[in-house]
């Protein structure tokens, strides 16, 4: 009842707010392999302002070392299971781009540059999910996944003995699943995939306590866990039939123009047998190495095409309901829509930008600032994270009051 009163209030009062805020975009979409640039006078932007954001982005690059290995070890070093089983990449500088009613008006760094970006990797992976259901694939959200999930054999050609079986999500707790929960990191998911348990993720407190408590009621508490977001991508690999990656080429990046120089990978031992072909399963990123590694202009057409609601110059690529679900705030953790959409409603994630905005975040720090309001995308890569709030706030100061 009180999800149900949740989504109501999103219907009949958010939404419209959406909705009248959309049709102000303005309708540019670039075309494949050029982006149209505009002198930001031109847009009525101060230019002053917004070098100065510039600069802001550039000298508060983070810290993190560019070393890919060096990175991921300052990162989950601390972690057991740490070590990584995905290909992991150096980053470059501190990178972005600032587009403004669809065009470029600013940008930093190298933005061709192919980089790993980590956990944005999970709003692509969310946004498969989504296509499966406007494909009928998965009939609802608040479906349980293991109904429709099979054994999985492991694709392990050197093994000596009979072939594995994995299934994800059989146990008593896993069986209460919905995609629903899944998408929002409520599940408390528990056990083991691709040689990582649940609990070395990100553990918390007495470790053999946390490997022997009791599970959590789906839905009830908010975990920021990579294990089970794999174990999703595991689920909509299962159900496309297909790897992700060619889903993802297919029906999103290649109708939005990017590049042919994106790859998401997985892991060296996240490989299933799928109708009788070896198909590697993705990861949601980079922890163990592995996600999307992609330049920042593919990272700016898919946030211009979630800022546009799924649509592109006239092409409803993913549903307008779909992104209206992602948007609405998880009774667990009210920062964080479908992953990973982190949202804005409370002003908490960034004090200075409207809360109607959403970014898709990942570590590094890479970012996608998304903001209806101002039609307005910010691409950051490589800043630190607590300055995301003070480089939007620059951009915004560059933008004239209505």
């Amino acid at each position: 009842m009180k999800a149900w009163f949740y989504f109501s209030f999103w219907l009949l009062v958010v939404l419209p707010t959406y909705g009248q805020i959309n049709k102000k975009l303005n309708t540019y979409f670039p075309p494949a392999s050029t982006w149209e640039h505009r002198e930001a006078e031109a847009l009525g932007l101060d230019r002053k302002m917004l070098s100065k954001a510039l600069d802001f982005a550039v000298t508060h690059e983070t810290k993190s070392p560019k070393d890919g290995e060096l990175a991921q070890l300052y990162s989950f070093g601390k972690e057991p299971m740490s070590d990584p089983i995905g290909p992991i990449k150096d980053r470059g500088n501190a990178t972005g781009l600032i587009i403004y009613k669809g065009y470029i008006v600013a940008q930093w760094g190298e933005p061709s540059r192919i980089d790993m970006t980590h956990s944005v990797t999970k709003s692509f992976l969310s946004t498969i999910v989504g296509l499966a259901v406007d494909h009928g694939l998965i009939r609802n959200t608040a479906d349980t996944i293991y109904k429709i999930i099979p054994p999985i054999e492991r694709y392990q050609p050197e093994r000596k003995t009979y072939p594995e079986l994995i299934y994800p999500f059989e146990s008593k707790h896993n069986r209460k699943l919905t995609w629903e929960v899944m998408l929002r990191q409520t599940s408390d998911w528990e056990g083991m995939l691709w040689d990582k348990y649940d609990w070395a993720d990100r553990p918390e407190g007495d470790i053999d306590q946390w490997k022997i408590r009791e599970r959590n009621v789906p839905g009830s508490v908010w975990k920021y866990n990579d294990v089970r977001v794999n174990a999703l991508a595991l689920a909509a690999t299962i159900v496309w039939r297909r790897s992700l990656p060619l889903v993802l080429k297919e029906h999103i990046m290649d109708p939005i123009g990017a590049s042919g120089t994106w790859r998401w990978t997985g892991y060296q031992n996240s490989w299933i047998v799928l109708d009788g072909q070896p198909v590697q399963v993705v990861s949601g990123g980079g922890h163990w190495g592995g996600g999307l590694f992609i330049n920042a202009y593919d990272m700016a057409r898919f946030g211009l095409l979630t800022l546009h609601h799924g649509s592109w110059n006239g092409q409803q690529l993913i549903s307008e309901q779909w992104i209206k679900q992602a948007l609405i705030p998880t009774n667990a953790n009210r920062g964080y829509g479908y992953m990973n959409w982190f949202l804005n409603t409370d002003k908490k994630l960034l004090p200075s930008a409207p809360a109607s905005t959403w970014v898709h975040i990942g570590n590094g720090t890479n970012m996608i600032y998304c903001d209806p309001e101002h039609d307005l995308i910010i691409v950051a890569r490589w800043i630190e994270n607590k300055e995301m709030n003070g480089l939007v706030k620059q951009v915004l100061e560059a933008i004239p009051k209505k």
